[in-house]
This record gives structure tokens, C-alpha cells and sequence, in this order.
């Protein structure tokens, strides 16, 4: 008999990832190309490398789930399939109850489970369905963090109602391409971080109170105690920032 040991290593092995399919990236830090930052409060986080995801799932495919993966660019997990067809490896979103060896198709040849890539034309009204395309031939785009879905309303030949978690309804092409489930890792907002090291990794620094500085920082800096010295909140550049109309549009 095998020892526990050796058990415990087949079981809890780290999933061989897909070199292929992994680039790396530098961190701009929220600096543009003159070294100006333009995005605060970014900066110092843990190197990562970028997964490529195949959001353009159209095209007929046969696959088997090889691993589910931790992707350090977005908050759902992602799986590597293994296609039948080509004898080639990619990435692709992870849906709930997914789990290693679910056989997940794509294309005109795909079904109404989990996992599966259709059109929209084929999705009973009332389903939930996430990674949709906008347009036939085109990635998809809306649906894709993690515990997102949209509901189909209505469905006919040319066009469908789609409502998204944001509550918009959109009408799309029927021909449209969007996987059935919903985007896995659901309960990703409830995580709490514990302590600020765990925000610096994500590449998060700290944000400090415009009262807190000198005059020359901010318009609320400065002043003899804890006084903004200003009526209005503003930002850093003067402008009004809350219980203030800015834009024109409604």
C-alpha cells in the first residue's frame, strides 16, 4: 500500500500551470510614461503574472476541466481545460460546482449545463448566464467577476432582453455567445484583510485624510486642530466633490 505520505501528494499537488498561456507584466504603480503618478494610492504590490483567458468561446470545442486555479489579476477563479479537438491546453472562467474532470463543451455542439458556451437563441428564458458577448464574433464582456450573472427575459430569432446584476436590461443579438452558471468565487465580497500588509501585496497603499496634511497638499490641510478651514469639501485640485451637482447629465 501506498503511504499516507505519498497520498497526501497526490491529492493536494499544486496544478501544473500553462506556461503557454502566462505572461508576465510590470507594475505601472499608477505612474504614467513620464513617471507621474496619475492613479493614486497604488504601488509596492507582489509581482504576479498575467493568465490569458479564452473569453471568445464561438468556435466548436470538446474539453475536459484539468485544474481549478487562483488568478492574481481578477476575483474568480479560472480552469484549465484540455481540448479534445486540438490537443491543446487554455484558460477559461470558472462557474460554481465546477469541479476537475467535468466534461464542458463549446459552439453550436454545446448543452444547457454549467459551464457550457451557447448561444443565447438556445438558453431558456429565466437562466442564469455569465461571460456574454455584446456582439456575434466578439469576446465577451459583461458578466465576468466573481458571483456575477445576468437573467434572460426574452428570447427570439433576432434579438434577446438580457438584465444584468446591476439591474440594466440590454437587447443583444440572439447569436450572441454566453456561458451558462454563475461566475464562481460568490462569496469573494465577504473576505476581510485583516491587517494592512495584506493591502500593501495587492498593490494597495495607504489613503490619507486631506485634513492631515499641509496647506500645500490640499485645500483642507493646514489649520489650528482638526478644521478643514473650508465650507465645501473639495478635491485636490479645488473642485466641489460632495452634495454638489458636477455633471450635466442625468
Amino acid at each position: 500500500m501506498e503511504s499516507s505520505s505519498s497520498l497526501n501528494n497526490l491529492y493536494f499537488k499544486r496544478p501544473l500551470l500553462i506556461k503557454k498561456k502566462i505572461v508576465g507584466l510590470k507594475n505601472k504603480s499608477g505612474k504614467n510614461n513620464t513617471g507621474r503618478i496619475t492613479s493614486f494610492h497604488k504601488g509596492g504590490g507582489h509581482k504576479k503574472k498575467y493568465r490569458k483567458i479564452t473569453f471568445q468561446r464561438n468556435k466548436n470545442f470538446i474539453g475536459i476541466v484539468t485544474s481549478i486555479e487562483y488568478d492574481p489579476f481578477r476575483n474568480s477563479h479560472i480552469a484549465s481545460v484540455f481540448d479534445f479537438f486540438n490537443k491543446t491546453y487554455c484558460y477559461i472562467l470558472a462557474t460554481n460546482n465546477l469541479k476537475i474532470g467535468d466534461i464542458i463543451k463549446s459552439g453550436l455542439i454545446s448543452d444547457i449545463k454549467s459551464g457550457h458556451s451557447t448561444q443565447i437563441i438556445k438558453v431558456p428564458v429565466g437562466s442564469y448566464v455569465n461571460n456574454i458577448s455584446l456582439t456575434p464574433q466578439k469576446h465577451a464582456q459583461i458578466s465576468r467577476s466573481a458571483g456575477t450573472f445576468s437573467t434572460i427575459l426574452e428570447v427570439n430569432n433576432k434579438f434577446s432582453k438580457v438584465k444584468f446584476c446591476s439591474g440594466k436590461q440590454k437587447i443583444i443579438s440572439s447569436s450572441c455567445f454566453c456561458t451558462i452558471g454563475i461566475v464562481s468565487n460568490q462569496f469573494f465580497f465577504l473576505k476581510t484583510l485583516g491587517k494592512a500588509g495584506r493591502a500593501r501585496w495587492l498593490n494597495k497603499r495607504p489613503v490619507v485624510r486631506g485634513v492631515a496634511m499641509n496647506p500645500i497638499d490640499h485645500p483642507h490641510g493646514g489649520g489650528e486642530g482638526k478644521k478643514s478651514g473650508r465650507k465645501t469639501l473639495v478635491t485636490p485640485w479645488g473642485k466641489p466633490t460632495k452634495g454638489v451637482k458636477t455633471s450635466k447629465r442625468t
